[in-house]
């Protein structure tokens, strides 16, 4: 569980950033390269993706593994201001920082013999690694730019919105259930026990385009707090809910569980959102992707469930892409 601490200072500092950082979406992307519990929405990306950043990704995989920690140095705020800034702050990394960093990762992640050059900041080596975050942008990012950020923007009009109109809090409430706001602490599953204190600091928002699940919280709390979270934009209001409107083609208790899925959730969060036992839970998201609307992936001992493209588009009628 992850629990971050607000005070009545650091809800006047929170916001959301106004852009997809580029280096966040370069880790978190090529965390899903390697997922193996993929996401339907993605593979239409993984198809795309070019062939050229084979080099790139070569060289960064070692650097972000998809489980676990990665360095703090990968995601400078400076990459707010875009991609070329982003990789002039990592290429300026103190030498205390990249060794520091790089000797956290080793543990328990074997690391290739010239991490040993980029812990002693070495120029050649660094530079390698800017080139290589500037290729692998380029060939598996940069084709998909447009859709990506136009997914954030409309994540990110929604959240600052109700910021607005509403408040801090009640903007943060919209994160439900992926973050639960219980005044005066911020909460999310978490892979580790940690509580983050924000001192007065506020707090930066983050949306992510490849961010699906957990959010992620830099390690370094003497750095700016960071959250980045899974972008979900709001989905465009309809005349009456879809599940009366499919319960004549799935039934009733068949169509709750599908609409319930608008959100990825494990089997215990969907029979509580759809109101049935577990068992029923399970045996109808069965039925669901045996009929291609629903993909399920199992994880130690939970079983996760998703909307395929299909199934967005009967319960939406929008195309996910």
């Amino acid at each position: 569980m992850l629990r971050i601490h607000f005070s009545a200072g650091d809800l006047a500092r929170t916001r959301i950033a106004e852009e997809p950082d580029p280096l966040w979406e370069t880790v978190l992307s090529l965390h899903q390269l390697h997922e193996k519990r993929r996401e339907p929405v993605l593979d239409a990306w993984r198809r795309r993706r070019c062939a050229r950043g084979a080099g790139a990704l070569r060289m960064l995989s070692p650097l972000m593994p998809p489980r676990g920690y990665f360095p703090d140095f990968l995601t400078p705020a400076a990459a707010s201001g875009g991609l070329d800034c982003g990789i002039d702050a990592v290429l300026a990394t103190p030498r205390r920082q990249l060794r520091a960093e790089l000797v956290l990762l080793s543990d328990g992640n074997p690391l290739p013999r010239w991490a040993g050059q980029l812990a002693d900041g070495e120029t050649g080596i660094l530079h390698r690694l800017g080139r290589a975050l500037r290729d692998y942008h380029a060939s598996v990012l940069q084709p998909a730019w447009r859709d990506i950020a136009a997914h954030v923007e409309s994540d990110r009009r929604h959240r600052t919105g109700a910021q607005c109109r509403l408040g801090t809090e009640e903007m943060l409430r919209t994160f439900a259930p992926v973050l639960r706001w219980q005044s005066p602490v911020l909460c999310a599953d978490y892979p580790v026990e940690r509580d983050v204190h924000l001192d007065g600091r506020g707090l930066l928002l983050v949306p992510s385009y490849f961010c699906r699940r957990t959010p992620v919280a830099l390690l370094d709390e003497t750095l700016w707090p960071v959250l980045v979270y899974p972008a979900r934009p709001p989905r465009p209001e309809a005349p009456e809910s879809p599940a009366p409107r499919l319960a004549p083609l799935l039934g009733h208790t068949r169509a709750a569980v599908l609409q319930a899925l608008q959100e990825p959730c494990t089997t215990t969060e969907l029979a509580r959102c759809a109101g049935v036992s577990l068992s029923s839970a399970s045996e109808h998201a069965a039925v669901l992707r045996r009929a291609g609307l629903v993909a399920s992936t199992r994880e130690r001992h939970c079983m996760h469930h998703t909307l395929t493209p299909l199934g967005n588009h009967l319960l939406t009628g929008q195309l996910v892409g």
